[in-house]
């Protein structure tokens, strides 16, 4: 990483990205008086303001919100996905106030689980519509928001213990309520997505906050992962298995890439023979000025726009720096 590059990640308008690579690529204190400040700066300007300044009184945006999933990408699922990537103040009474409501509306109490419709008569998350993806998305964001202990959270992650599943297609299919739907969730093969978002929601967790349960499904979370080389098919490594996550994007929603993944194995510190391609592929991606560029983007679906498509990108340029930091141990 050159001086260049490093000062572009710290430009004070997108205190995000600043915070971001204080605290996470140059290991800054909380106390540090630069970190203090981009973090207080989160909530004044950017992304994260005027999400929060669009946000509907109780907690929740688009035109209706029932269509807190349904609304791709403008519900309140994608923005509090948003506001969890952008390290908004977990104090926040907006910020919470989106919390509490997705956890009302979204949970099925009973399992823990996140639902994309709320039930009628229940005025909750209803069972039949309960899917990983979006569980470990929930988990993920309420835990950066400051709601990891929540005992309903903590439900949420025991859901993710007990139910996703993390077979390769040669184990027999589960059975029960919980599993007797969606084939693209719960078929024959575990869904790629589902995986990945379990992963990225559990690793979130602070490693003293992990129980023995949530390391051992962690670990199981990685061996997948491991197995596949990333983004390979496990019972063919010489072919693809989702091209589309061979081009990088911020933030992803319910999709993955291998940035992300390996962006994830390196906050685990995760170390394989297994991820040498991985690793290959995001250095042969990066641009001769030192950055890398944006190469998917839901900016037209998104309630504020997040960089831009084809242009070199803060935040893939970061997540990519992180990554060779703790595997080609970049100088910072």
């Amino acid at each position: 990483m050159n001086d260049k590059v490093l000062q572009w990640l710290l430009e004070e308008e997108d205190p995000s990205v600043r915070y971001a690579t204080l605290t996470t690529l140059l290991d800054k204190h909380a106390d540090d008086c630069a970190v203090q400040s981009a973090r207080k700066a989160i909530m004044e300007r950017g992304t994260v303001r005027q999400l929060l300044d669009l946000q509907k009184p109780g907690g929740w945006w688009s035109t209706d919100p029932n269509a807190f999933y349904t609304d791709k990408y403008r519900g309140t699922v994608w923005n509090l996905i948003i506001l969890a990537e952008l390290g908004a103040d977990a104090s926040d009474e907006k910020v919470r106030s989106s919390c509490e409501f997705i956890i009302s509306h979204s949970m099925e109490r009973s399992s823990g689980g996140f639902s994309t419709a709320e039930s009628r008569k229940t005025k909750q998350g209803l069972r039949n519509l309960v899917i990983p993806c979006l569980t470990g998305n929930m988990v993920f964001s309420l835990v950066k928001l400051g709601y990891g202990q929540d005992e309903r959270v903590q439900k949420a992650i025991d859901w993710i213990c007990t139910y996703q599943r993390i077979d390769d297609g040669d184990a027999k299919r589960p059975c029960g309520d919980m599993y007797d739907r969606y084939p693209y969730c719960w078929g024959a093969h575990s869904c790629h997505m589902g995986v990945a978002k379990a992963l990225k929601g559990l690793a979130a967790i602070p490693s003293h906050a992990r129980t023995v349960r949530i390391n051992s499904k962690l670990d199981e979370l990685v061996e997948y992962f491991l197995k596949h080389r990333i983004y390979k098919k496990s019972h063919d490594l010489s072919k693809v298995s989702k091209s589309g996550w061979l081009k990088f994007g911020f933030p992803l929603m319910y999709q993955s890439d291998v940035l992300e993944l390996m962006d994830i194995m390196a906050s685990l510190h995760v170390h394989s023979e297994a991820l040498e391609e991985a690793l290959d592929l995001i250095e042969s991606k990066q641009e001769t000025d030192g950055t890398w560029k944006m190469q998917n983007s839901y900016n037209d679906r998104f309630l504020v726009p997040i960089e831009t498509l084809s242009k070199p990108s803060k935040w893939i340029t970061l997540r990519a720096l992180r990554v060779l930091k703790e595997y080609r141990k970049t100088s910072m």
